[in-house]
């Protein structure tokens, strides 16, 4: 098996910064694609950001310009680095991964989410 822990989140205040983790751990033989989305109650859960395993990022229009995602291949992490956030940017933040848990299954693992709360 396969789990995602993610941690970082909590409360701040508009204009400012947090950093997300999300570490993976278990049978993994390697990890492909990361993930980040995020979720409003009531609402789709709507992704934010991608990393591939050769680094190569993509974002949503949203959050262009002010989130980085990374990882850190050799300890299994991804993280997301959010700055300038927003009201609008509250919500549940969930890390996501395809994972090869041997040479040729490959699987999509999620975390169990992190609150994110931007005051206004």
């Amino acid at each position: 098996q396969v789990q995602l822990v993610e941690s970082g989140g909590g409360l701040v205040q508009a204009g400012g910064s947090l950093r997300l983790s999300c570490a993976a751990s278990g049978s993994i033989f390697s990890i492909n694609t990361m993930h980040w989305y995020r979720q409003v109650p009531g609402k789709q859960r709507e992704w934010v950001a991608t990393i591939t395993s050769d680094g190569t990022t993509n974002y949503a229009d949203s959050v262009k310009g002010r989130f980085a995602i990374s990882r850190d291949n050799a300890n299994n992490t991804e993280y997301l680095q959010m700055n300038n956030l927003k009201p609008e940017d509250t919500a549940v933040y969930y890390c996501s991964a395809n994972v090869k848990v041997n040479s040729y299954d490959s699987r999509r693992y999620w975390g169990k989410g992190t609150q994110v709360t931007v005051s206004s």
